[in-house]
């Protein structure tokens, strides 16, 4: 047995965890890999004379839905996988820190940047490990399948990586996806594909007693829903100050920044979302990108911000179209946000809309459009 499912087994032995047979599946062929990985380890005497990286294992893409299980199987895996030679990192900042070295590359003017990217990645990595895969950006969609199949075929790296979409709803509906797809074809081929997309959240059960809607504002509101941040994300509060950002791709040529942006989770302010101009496409592109959002700061408006409430509309409209978990900070509850003005009886319908998002039901759903 190996230590990664020795470990799963005492968690659920414990009490911990429940007993999963979707999750045991998934911790047997990560352990099968981490056997691997570690049988296959080049620090002994003869992989050190030869300098020569041992074979690489098949990876695994591990995908489901929020709450199911991923990210504590790859906490488990990375911990007890003996090897020196592995990295984990968030997909997000490591495709950031990909487009950092291709600039540098580029610098020289040496030729493609794509060979040697990969060679310095794959430098002292034989495993590595990525959180939540999900892509937005068109630049990042055009140049993965050249980057993995560099790292994957020529510098035989291992790759485990977890994603709430299966590989053929990556980069959906993007932007000259025809270029993205023989990444697609790359996964496919060289990493085992694993769904652990049963039908029990159970993140759900970290945010008990927590509520998605929090007013009015102050010091309570913000600690409830950086409280929910911390669960969702699994990210330690002590190191809040390190959260990372994101930056959205919305479409010819605009970006949108994600103050905090971690494992499907993002937080924005109200101002930055409904403050500017803002269409339903933009909300369209965080919705399909988040399976929870953050809201602070929402205030009461009233005729002098029609514009804000028509923007807050399209913003919830395009959330809960896509199942996303909404939480709130606000200076009131949501009946009593938009009273007077344009549109204010048609804000009824999203009142109804967010009183619906704070049901148990609407939680527990999974992120997507509805079919």
């Amino acid at each position: 047995m190996s230590d990664l499912l020795a470990r799963y087994e005492a968690l659920v032995a414990a009490g911990e965890l429940r007993a999963d047979p979707d999750q045991r599946s998934a911790a047997e062929a990560l352990g099968q890999l981490e056997q691997q990985l570690e049988a296959s380890d080049g620090s002994g005497f003869l992989g050190k004379l030869f300098a020569r990286k041992p074979a690489s294992p098949r990876g695994i893409y591990l995908w489901g839905g929020v709450g199911r299980g991923k990210s504590m199987l790859m906490d488990l895996f990375v911990d007890t996988l003996a090897i020196a030679e592995k990295r984990r990192v968030h997909f997000h900042a490591f495709m950031l820190e990909v487009d950092r070295m291709i600039r540098d590359e580029r610098a020289k003017e040496a030729g493609d940047p794509i060979a040697p990217v990969a060679a310095r990645i794959a430098q002292d990595v034989r495993c590595l490990a990525f959180d939540e895969m999900v892509v937005t950006n068109t630049a990042d969609a055009a140049i993965m399948a050249r980057l993995f199949t560099a790292l994957i075929v020529d510098e035989g790296v291992t790759v485990v990586t977890t994603s709430n979409r299966p590989p053929r709803e990556l980069y959906k509906d993007g932007l000259n996806r025809s270029l993205f797809l023989p990444f697609i074809d790359l996964i496919e081929d060289k990493l085992d594909v694993i769904a652990l997309d049963g039908p029990v959240d159970y993140r759900l059960d970290r945010l008990a007693g927590i509520a998605s809607w929090h007013s009015p504002l102050g010091d309570d509101s913000t600690a409830q829903v950086r409280e929910a941040f911390f669960r969702l994300t699994d990210y330690k509060p002590e190191d809040a100050a390190h959260v990372p950002s994101g930056s959205l791709d919305l479409g010819g040529g605009r970006t949108l920044h994600v103050p905090k942006s971690l494992k499907g989770v993002a937080v924005f302010s109200f101002k930055r979302l409904c403050g500017e101009n803002r269409g339903a496409a933009d909300y369209l592109a965080i919705a399909q990108s988040y399976h929870t959002v953050i809201v602070v700061g929402v205030p009461v408006m009233g005729p002098d911000n029609r514009n804000e409430a028509i923007r807050f509309t399209k913003l919830v409209d395009a959330l809960y179209e896509h199942r996303v978990k909404l939480f709130v900070t606000a200076a009131a509850e949501p009946d009593r946000l938009y009273v007077a003005g344009d549109g204010a009886f048609e804000f009824a319908r999203t009142v109804s809309r967010l009183e619906e998002m704070q049901s148990a039901d609407y939680m527990a759903k999974g992120h997507g459009a509805e079919g």
